[in-house]
């Protein structure tokens, strides 16, 4: 079971995973599905967190790097993660899933978190004795990210 300090009553079921040496945890109802990595076509200009875009169920889709939008450091993927976002479906790239555990936001430590990742972790917490970033998928993709999936010329 997930513990944070100062965890609030809005807990529920997270699908937990690794990013890199992280653990982190989605709410459920920002999760679509898992699955392998899909190929993936990188796009010139993107944050280095981008890996670029997949075809994920016919659609272009941005693939974030979770671990390196958190922490910057390359990490093996093992994961897709497809989550819901303000502007369409986006695969987070993520190490091994570890299943589905209770979880709660805790304090989001912001002086801990800048740029993009500031973004995605609504709170930090424990897991087992073990740091937890609970994420949410948000705005965590720039529009010309966006853009370059959608098939249309913007520049960055």
């Amino acid at each position: 079971m997930a513990h944070t300090d100062g965890a609030d009553a809005e807990g529920g079921a997270s699908l937990v995973f690794r990013a890199g040496s992280m653990l982190c945890a989605l709410r459920l109802d920002e999760v679509i599905e898992t699955m392998r990595p899909l190929a993936v076509r990188t796009l010139a200009g993107a944050p280095a967190f981008v890996r670029g875009i997949c075809v994920m169920r016919g659609v272009p889709t941005p693939v974030v790097d979770v671990a390196r939008l958190l922490g910057g450091e390359d990490a093996a993927v093992a994961r897709f993660v497809a989550v819901r976002t303000e502007r369409g479906p986006v695969a987070f790239a993520t190490g091994e899933v570890l299943g589905i555990r209770p979880t709660a936001a805790g304090g989001a430590h912001p002086g801990l978190l800048t740029g993009a990742s500031s973004r995605l972790v609504a709170g930090v917490g424990t897991l087992d004795n073990e740091p937890l970033l609970l994420l949410q998928s948000m705005r965590v993709v720039p529009d010309h990210v966006w853009a370059a999936a959608a098939g249309e010329t913007v520049a960055p």
